[in-house]
């Protein structure tokens, strides 16, 4: 979220200022800090110049993320104002759980755990018993995982942060 100085020809209700937030970092760009509780978070910049005690505004870049941006500036919104949340509709439930499952047998491998190692702690001994190991389905399955588990950790995860869109 890039917050600045709301123009003095911008007359209406009163704004909101966040005076009282605490700057975790300072750089050339501005200050960075977090605003609001996990898992509602929301990181801010407010830029360059701009007292956080004024009343500000809001500059979202018109690009190809523009509309994922006014639904995170929505987001900030109601949660600055003590209002429900919506819901971040760029990764479904099913997609979190798969992303946490990546996550985790990344983690394993690279702490050198072996493929099977992983298969026992995702899906038990039992279940990776249940046939051999090296023509399973289970076994190419773990092995995606992983690779797409280090694809986040290698920079994928930016792909997150944009909405899916159809050609």
């Amino acid at each position: 979220m890039l917050l600045a100085q709301q123009p003095a020809f911008l007359v209406g209700a009163a704004s909101v200022s966040f005076g009282d937030m605490v700057a975790p970092r300072d750089s050339a760009e501005g200050r960075y800090w977090v605003h609001g509780p996990a898992p509602h978070a929301a990181q801010v910049l407010l830029l360059a110049g701009t007292r956080p005690d004024a009343p500000l505004a809001a500059l979202i870049p018109l690009d190809a993320d523009t509309i994922g941006r006014v639904e995170a500036l929505t987001r900030f919104w109601r949660a600055a104002e003590g209002r429900p949340t919506i819901p971040d509709t760029r990764v479904t439930a099913q997609q979190r759980g798969r992303l946490r499952t990546m996550m985790l047998a990344a983690d394993g491998r690279t702490n050198g755990a072996s493929y099977r190692d992983i298969a026992v702690v995702l899906y038990g001994h039992k279940r990776v018993a249940s046939e051999p190991w090296k023509t399973s389905p289970l076994r190419d399955k773990v092995i995606g995982l992983v690779k797409g588990g280090l694809a986040m950790i290698g920079g994928g995860y930016l792909k997150l942060l944009r909405h899916r869109r159809r050609p």
